[in-house]
């Protein structure tokens, strides 16, 4: 197990989805000044914002105030969660497993009411050990 590699996917992915959140933020904003450009950018970013690097740097090509624009908002978006995030991360891991094992400890606990059991007055008689 690589920590570092596993810390730089994650980051990544984090940055990515920081790029998707402002990418949101920057379309409703345009689409109250601007709706066409908000539909081209909505168009444009449709499948592409999975690897937000790769998405600003395309966008820079087509619209680099747009591209400049969503990096501001995400910088920004990154600067107000980044505080919260280890210990909510760590926090939603330890509950998320928690309630995990508490599901499976039911399903293995569970008893099989398909199969009705013998009554006991059943057990009793049907035993031939038993002498009544």
């Amino acid at each position: 197990m690589d920590i570092k590699q596993i810390a730089k996917d994650t980051a990544k992915t984090l940055q990515s989805y920081l790029t998707y959140q402002a990418l949101r933020t920057v379309l409703a904003q345009i689409n109250e000044t601007n709706p066409p450009l908000a539909l081209w950018l909505q168009r444009f970013s449709a499948d592409k914002v999975q690897d937000g690097e790769a998405y600003i740097r395309q966008l820079f090509q087509e619209k680099p105030e747009l591209a400049l624009r969503i990096m501001i908002v995400r910088e920004h978006i990154a600067e107000q969660v980044i505080e919260y995030l280890p210990e909510m991360v760590r926090t939603g891991i330890q509950q998320g497993n928690m309630e995990h094992r508490r599901q499976h400890l039911e399903r293995i606990t569970q008893i099989d009411t398909s199969t009705p059991s013998p009554k006991p007055e059943q057990q009793a008689t049907s035993d031939p050990n038993n002498e009544q």
